[in-house]
């Protein structure tokens, strides 16, 4: 009886081994192979920092719609313009266009992260502006022109200074909130007569 029970042994892992291989040589006919590169050898390539493509600066997560243009064009050497399309319709304020466009690289205070800090460097208004429109390449920052309006570019350029000589103070860590407010009464069951 012994050599019976090794037999079957050798025979459901031979089975299970041939199983295996069978498996990978599907994956390795039939799945698509694409030469991976590195986002910094895409950033190389393009000549465009790893922020212009992704939300999160330093590359990967999630894509900016030029990143979604760029992948669906099947990453070409040039990543597109979208001179049309507003970064943030709508939005005036100061401290939201801030969080839009600049908190990624620059930090949520001004404090820097992947790109310099802003807090406290008194740049000019006039060379804030440049660096907004026109991008600054060589470091890695986008140029955002064709996607602010000319209010939301004043209203950045009002806050980016303002960090920087202290005339405007950093966002907060949180919000307080007040205690929520419920009002109304609790569902009454139904009756006999409204439940047929």
């Amino acid at each position: 009886m012994r050599p019976f029970i090794i037999n079957r042994t050798l025979l459901r892992i031979a089975e299970l081994l041939a199983c295996a291989i069978l498996a990978a040589l599907v994956v390795i006919l039939f799945a698509e192979s694409h030469p991976v590169k590195a986002l910094p050898e895409y950033a190389a390539l393009t000549g465009e920092s790893c922020s212009v493509c992704h939300v999160n600066p330093g590359g990967g997560g999630p894509r900016t719609l030029r990143g979604l243009l760029w992948a669906a064009r099947n990453k070409p050497i040039q990543i597109p313009d979208l001179p049309a399309i507003l970064l943030a319709p709508d939005v005036q304020d100061g401290y939201e266009m801030y969080d839009i466009a600049c908190a990624g690289c620059h930090g949520a205070k001004g404090e820097g992260s992947s790109a310099i800090s802003l807090s406290g460097t008194g740049i000019s208004a006039a060379a804030t502006r440049s660096y907004i429109f026109r991008g600054i390449l060589p470091l890695g920052m986008p140029a955002f022109k064709g996607q602010l309006t000319d209010v939301q570019l004043e209203v950045l350029v009002k806050f980016v200074t303002g960090l920087g000589d202290g005339t405007v103070s950093p966002p907060p860590d949180s919000f307080p909130l007040a205690p929520a407010q419920l009002h109304g009464k609790p569902a009454q069951p139904p009756t006999k007569n409204e439940g047929n």
